[in-house]
């Protein structure tokens, strides 16, 4: 109850700060280290300016302090010396305006000149471009925060002991703190167009620095995609020297284990091919007569019981009907196993014509789909491995399609291909396309298509599956192979062996 009364009491218009974590990392963690350094930098600028500004202010309130109290106690002095030079036969009020026009050119204050009424005779207006004019530049705050307190004197002007006036001398610091401001803001754009010099060029220094680094992330990602061969050239900077090194070995380390376990791969589809060749031809060879022999003596069975009685005659016809349709059923398993195990008749002719009666047999099987095989200049045989692979991607890609993709055309492709810069490598490419309803990507592999990837990336190749929902489906798969001259070698030895 204290918590719904405490969530109904929070006001709609109230929105929530971002978390601290999302906040720390779309400011400073999410960038990267050039955006980073330059951060760092730009930040460290601005406090080194705000200590530069108040070092400054602080400068100019003492300075401008002085100079005033100077200009003051000049102005003085000067009232004091002019009231003493001044002859005493000039008459009140032609000294009073000549000691008006000496004091004028007095910097940093306000001269008043009065009679002995306390009326003032002349105001000292500021010339147009003057110090007073020039003061209207400075903003008020800055004017606030190095303007000194407003002192004023005011010097009674006694000549034979009467006093005919007076002169008001006032503080009047706006033309000093004009001065500084003009200072300040040449300093100002002084220093910004350096600090942005010298960003852009740490832009670039810092680029040109990391750029190794960026160059290990492209690495890493090449090592993802399964590219062992990639190798980082050596930076000048020391510690990333150290990483490309590093990484280069662990890339070096990575493909000598992936050629381990590409041999060892092989060695074990080798190894189970050649347990499925030594199994069907026993079956062949052994169950397959001893299924014929048994029916060829069911059949004799038959024919024999001719001269029995007719109610045994029906009893034992019976029996050994019951034993030919258990001998017809065997051999069916027998037939269907040895073509799991391994098609006879490879080996023994071309992959291309092995091929082409796969295809064949399931045109038969499906009138209502046109099927195309595009399977030119294909060698005789790449071993049994590799036409077994191709033979068992064919035939599960077609039955995939035809009990999925409800097609009206499948098309497959076979050929070979130069592999690598030099051309002096091969891989056998397959392309198995349809124009069915196409494969959710996020549907997970079944046990057919997962024993293809498994075969395929034991002999070194790669598997790919690329669809979308009604723009069918392709299968694409490329198997290392050696150059032609070793394929041959390959291919002939194993015709002989067979």
């Amino acid at each position: 109850m204290f918590i719904s009364a405490q969530t109904e009491s929070r006001s709609p218009f109230t929105l929530p700060w971002p978390p601290a974590r999302r906040l720390s990392h779309a400011l400073w963690h999410g960038r990267s280290v050039r955006a980073q350094l330059l951060i760092v930098f730009v930040l460290i600028d601005v406090v080194a300016g705000l200590v530069a500004g108040a070092v400054t202010i602080l400068q100019a309130r003492t300075s401008t302090r002085v100079e005033i109290a100077a200009s003051m106690e000049l102005a003085q002095l000067l009232v004091g010396e002019a009231v003493g030079l001044i002859q005493q036969e000039v008459p009140a009020e032609k000294f009073l305006t000549d000691l008006s026009s000496q004091l004028r050119l007095v910097r940093h204050v306000r001269i008043v000149v009065k009679d002995a009424t306390g009326a003032p005779l002349v105001l000292r207006r500021p010339a147009a471009g003057s110090d007073t004019a020039r003061d209207e530049r400075a903003p008020a705050w800055f004017a606030a925060l190095i303007a000194p307190r407003v002192a004023s004197r005011n010097i009674p002007v006694i000549v034979n002991g009467q006093r005919i006036g007076a002169v008001e001398i006032v503080a009047e610091p706006q033309d000093e703190i004009a001065e500084v401001w003009d200072n300040t803001v040449a300093l100002g754009a002084v220093a910004l167009i350096v600090n942005v010099a010298v960003i852009v060029l740490l832009y670039f220094l810092f680029g040109r620095v990391l750029d190794p680094l960026t160059g290990v992330g492209r690495g890493l990602a090449d090592l993802e995609q399964r590219n062992y061969r990639v190798r980082l050239a050596r930076p000048p900077a020391q510690e990333l020297a150290a990483i490309t090194e590093r990484f280069n070995a662990l890339a070096e380390a990575l493909d000598a284990a992936r050629a381990e376990n590409l041999r060892l791969n092989e060695r074990l589809i080798t190894a189970q091919d050649d347990e499925r060749r030594r199994t069907a031809m026993e079956l062949h060879d052994e169950v397959g007569p001893s299924l014929f022999g048994l029916k060829a003596n069911a059949g004799s069975i038959e024919t024999a019981i001719g001269a029995l009685p007719e109610e045994m005659r029906r009893s034992v016809q019976a029996r050994v009907g019951d034993i030919l349709a258990i001998i017809e059923h065997l051999q069916i398993i027998n037939r269907s196993l040895l073509n799991r195990l391994r098609p006879m008749a490879l080996g023994h002719v071309p992959l291309r014509d092995l091929l082409s009666e796969l295809v064949r047999e399931r045109a038969r099987q499906n009138p209502q789909i046109a099927f195309s095989l595009s399977a030119d200049k294909l060698m005789r045989s790449y071993g049994d491995s590799i036409d077994l692979t191709i033979y068992r991607c064919v035939q599960e890609s077609l039955t995939n399609a035809i009990r999925h993709a409800q097609p009206g055309h499948v098309g497959i492709e076979v050929g070979e291909a130069a592999d690598g810069p030099s051309g002096e490598d091969h891989a056998l490419e397959l392309t198995v396309r349809d124009d069915g309803r196409g494969i959710d990507p996020t549907t997970p592999m079944g046990f057919g298509l997962r024993g293809m990837q498994e075969r395929v990336q034991g002999l070194g190749g790669s598997y790919k599956v690329e669809g979308a929902g009604g723009r069918g489906t392709c299968v694409r798969i490329a198997i290392p192979v050696p150059g032609r001259q070793d394929g041959a070698e390959v291919g002939s030895r194993i015709g002989s062996a067979s």
